[in-house]
């Protein structure tokens, strides 16, 4: 999301300063764990999902505010196909990968989602508090506005110990050849709408399943 014209892990101790941590969210509040220790289960399933020219097209603007889709159609027309994608897969959650949470906050941004999918939101790779300096005070520019997609990403899942995901993205600038197999690569345009984006996505989660002990 970009704003004005088109829309397009650190943690805070409770003093208010940066810490080398990842930040979670439980539902019930954030959570600071230190890094680089694993935070997750190795059987954990996370999908990495961005918003613009996936779940609605590339034409999202930030207006008074407020998100607003300045082209055909309506602003998450395309969520329920990654609703009735998911609904088999219960154990898949989501991490939200979008200049969304960084324009809006992380809780604004996932209010957006239908409930189906906000449910299943755990984190996102922005966090507010990674404009926070070890001093304490907040930087506008941070690593994240420069990184790309993929850098977010792996910064994430690296930290987090994360092995288990996959990410649906527009934006292939800089994908690492070793995770190619993890990106599923959406036209900005079309999204999941593309028949052969959606199939790809359900081949991508189906793959991370753990077969079942005979």
């Amino acid at each position: 999301m970009r704003r004005g014209a088109q829309v397009g892990t650190l943690g805070v101790n409770e003093q208010g300063a940066a810490t080398d941590g990842i930040v979670l969210d439980h539902g019930n509040g954030v959570v600071i764990y230190p890094a680089p220790d694993s935070v997750y289960a190795v059987s954990t399933m996370v999908l990495f999902l961005d918003f613009d020219g996936v779940l609605h097209p590339d034409a999202a603007f930030l207006v008074k505010g407020r998100p607003t889709l300045k082209t055909t159609g309506e602003l998450f027309m395309w969520a329920p196909l990654l609703v009735e994608l998911l609904a088999d897969l219960p154990e898949v959650q989501i991490v939200l990968s979008t200049s969304w949470a960084r324009a809006l906050t992380f809780d604004r941004a996932r209010r957006w989602l239908p409930q189906e999918l906000h449910s299943r939101v755990i984190g996102s790779t922005w966090h507010s508090a990674m404009s926070v300096n070890r001093e304490g005070l907040r930087n506008l520019a941070t690593w994240w506005d420069e990184a790309t997609r993929y850098q977010q990403i792996k910064r994430y899942a690296g930290r987090a110990g994360l092995s288990n995901w996959v990410a649906i993205d527009d934006q292939p600038e800089g994908w690492g050849a070793d995770d190619l197999d993890k990106l599923v690569h959406t036209n900005c345009e079309t999204g999941l709408s593309d028949p052969a984006a959606l199939a790809l996505l359900a081949a991508r989660l189906e793959g991370l399943r753990k077969p079942e002990p005979c």
